[in-house]
């Protein structure tokens, strides 16, 4: 098994795929990491750190084809092969290409895997871990380019291979859904559909939410829109102007991170298109949808239109679609129409996922 792994520039793929190839070994599944960034480097002493990028376009294509050229033999006598890259990369000489076309169909990979995080992670790594300039609207950006780079260099390769855009989200989760899209593809892939910013402040069905979340990512191997969670942002960035603060204060990775006010306003219809896209591209890369809708504290459903339309775009893509409706209130005909078949509760959807043998084992 060969994996091309992407992602842009602050999302610390390193320490994430040397966890990954922990998992794996402890299961078995012995898979070498090769880190093109680390081996350019190593290849060219001379570099300092945090500079390669600096150097001269012609030395820099130079050197990546060399490790690239050692990694493809390294395929070929490896069980499994993780490559940690970039699909391009954006510095002073703009945005330019960081693989090769000849050289990534020689690799012949099985599978490409889009690694992407939230913004405010981003940010918070990049002020810490490098020098590189940027804005929110940057970081924002270049997420965006790395996913539609990755998918499109992974479809001129090889359009029958699969593609995944995989939100790191906890590490201690994700590492066992990066582990199981490459080595459980008999395992089913779910969707999983909640209300988010509907519910922000109600905590009661927040940790309802949670505990759906961790049941299903027990059953399944899950993409979670939860593991990438921005749609906050604007409406902090409204009450922060409210108080008339010029910041909005958030937590990333464990501390507190201001960020600046105009910065956040800057990048709030890129936080909604790119929700609207994202969500609908997990669908469209898993098997089913299974969408929990919590009851409020009146009685009524907590649907919003955001779920609705995520259950008519998995029904429209002929995936399997599942409702976890917990109201006493019926379902509108919207929601039983597109519905493969509805439950009350979590339990009753497990119970029904091991008869037809879904479970993970």
């Amino acid at each position: 098994m060969i994996v091309v792994v992407t992602g842009m520039v602050g999302v610390d793929k390193k320490s994430y795929l040397e966890k990954v190839c922990q998992f794996a070994g402890e299961r078995g599944q012995e898979t070498l990491l090769c880190n093109v960034g680390d081996r350019m480097y190593a290849e060219a002493p001379d570099i300092p750190p945090g500079k390669i990028l600096d150097i001269p376009m012609k030395r820099l294509s130079s050197l990546r084809r060399s490790v690239f050229k050692d990694i493809i033999a390294k395929a070929a006598k490896s069980p499994n092969l993780i490559v940690n890259t970039h699909a391009t990369f954006r510095w002073r000489h703009g945005l330019f290409p960081a693989v090769d076309f000849d050289q990534m169909r020689q690799l012949n990979a099985d599978m490409y895997i889009c690694l992407i995080d939230g913004v405010i992670a981003l940010h918070t790594r990049l002020v810490a871990e490098h020098s590189a300039e940027h804005t929110l609207k940057d970081l924002i950006v270049w997420r965006e380019e790395e996913i539609i780079s990755t998918e499109m260099l992974c479809k001129g390769i090889n359009e029958r291979i699969p593609f995944y855009c995989l939100a790191r989200g906890t590490e201690a989760e994700t590492t066992e859904t990066f582990y199981g899209i490459i080595f459980d593809g008999q395992i089913k892939k779910a969707y999983l559909s909640f209300p988010m910013t509907a519910v922000g402040d109600m905590e009661d069905v927040k940790n309802e939410i949670d505990e759906f979340r961790q049941l299903m990512k027990q059953t399944f191997i899950c993409f979670d829109p939860g593991d990438l969670e921005e749609s906050y942002l604007p409406q902090k960035a409204r009450r922060a102007s409210q108080k008339g603060l010029d910041y909005v204060e958030v937590t990333a990775l464990g501390r507190k991170v201001r960020l600046d006010l105009h910065e956040v306003r800057q990048i709030e219809r890129d936080i909604n298109s790119q929700i609207y896209a994202r969500d609908f591209m997990l669908i469209d890369q898993a098997d089913m949808i299974i969408s929990f809708i919590p009851t409020l504290d009146d009685g009524r459903a907590a649907i919003s239109s955001g779920v609705e339309r995520e259950l008519q775009h998995a029904h429209e893509a002929a995936k399997e679609v599942y409702v976890i409706w917990t109201a006493k209130q019926s379902p509108s005909v919207f929601v039983t129409q597109t519905a493969t078949k509805v439950f009350s509760n979590p339990k009753k959807a497990v119970a029904f996922f091991k008869k037809k043998d879904y479970v993970k084992k």
